[in-house]
């Protein structure tokens, strides 16, 4: 993945976008690495992981972060399969059968932009 590629995650079931600056974690080292370099995250700021279509089945921790988040689950079609809202720091997600990328964004996104399970999302470059 180019690191200066500038993707975006929208909503097409709501018609809105929810996140402007979307990076991507699609090798172990960024899975790995994820959100902890971060002190926090802004607005429209997220990262996507994305997981295996051979073992649909994800979870995702916030060991050793600062900051809550809500993490959203996608199946491959990118439907909403869970959301995990204001997942405070040193906790363990949902485990969500099915899922096969997950999206973690600033808590308080998901309500604040009336993105529900069974939305589908596209991801797009800006």
């Amino acid at each position: 993945m180019d690191p200066n590629r500038q993707l975006k995650v929208f909503n097409k079931t709501r018609g809105r976008i929810i996140c402007t600056r979307l990076s991507v974690a699609d090798h172990l080292v960024d899975r790995v690495r994820g959100l902890l370099a971060h002190a926090q995250l802004h607005d429209g700021e997220g990262m996507l992981f994305v997981g295996s279509t051979a073992l649909p089945l994800m979870w995702m921790h916030t060991f050793f972060m600062r900051f809550p988040i809500d993490v959203i689950f996608l199946d491959r079609q990118g439907r909403i399969l869970k959301i995990d809202h204001e997942l405070k720091p040193w906790r363990l997600s949902s485990l969500a059968f099915g899922a096969t990328e997950a999206i973690e964004l600033p808590a308080g996104t998901a309500k604040r932009t009336n993105t529900q399970v069974g939305d589908v999302l596209t991801i797009q470059d800006d």
